[in-house]
């Protein structure tokens, strides 16, 4: 039986780029940084959570969707946020690029895409709380 999900690979022309955007820019915090026979090993991960995104070198665009689908497509990160709006405007002074001009409002919270120097879309999210006297 499969007990937790532990890696997620996001394709990167250039790790220690990838790595500076991830960590610098979105506040992960780096894990794994190993060399090994096959290549690079590198991982960050939100603070506090153990689930991991593998930064893996590859050819340029191999993460990246094709065609009209990439309008629709959600990224392969979806990050979440307990106030997106604050951190928007942290990720935004610190140079990281967004689709939109603000967040936007939609039936399950807030959301924000973005793109990694790859152009790797990622998603940031913050979902509606739910009172004990909601529901």
């Amino acid at each position: 039986m499969l007990t937790r999900v532990m890696y997620v690979t996001v394709y990167v022309t250039d790790q220690d780029r990838a790595l500076r955007f991830y960590t610098e820019q979105l506040g992960l915090e780096k894990r794994i940084d190993h060399p090994g026979p096959e290549g690079r090993f590198l991982t960050v991960g939100a603070p506090g959570h153990p689930f991991e995104i593998i930064l893996w070198p590859h050819a340029a665009a191999a993460g990246q969707p094709v065609g009209r689908e990439e309008a629709t497509a959600p990224g392969p990160i979806i990050l979440e946020s307990d106030d997106l709006r604050k951190d928007f405007e942290i990720w935004r002074e610190r140079g990281v690029v967004f689709d939109t001009a603000e967040p936007q409002d939609y039936a399950f919270g807030i959301r924000v895409e973005a793109a990694d120097p790859d152009g790797n879309r990622i998603s940031l999210r913050q979902q509606n709380r739910v009172d004990a006297a909601d529901g």
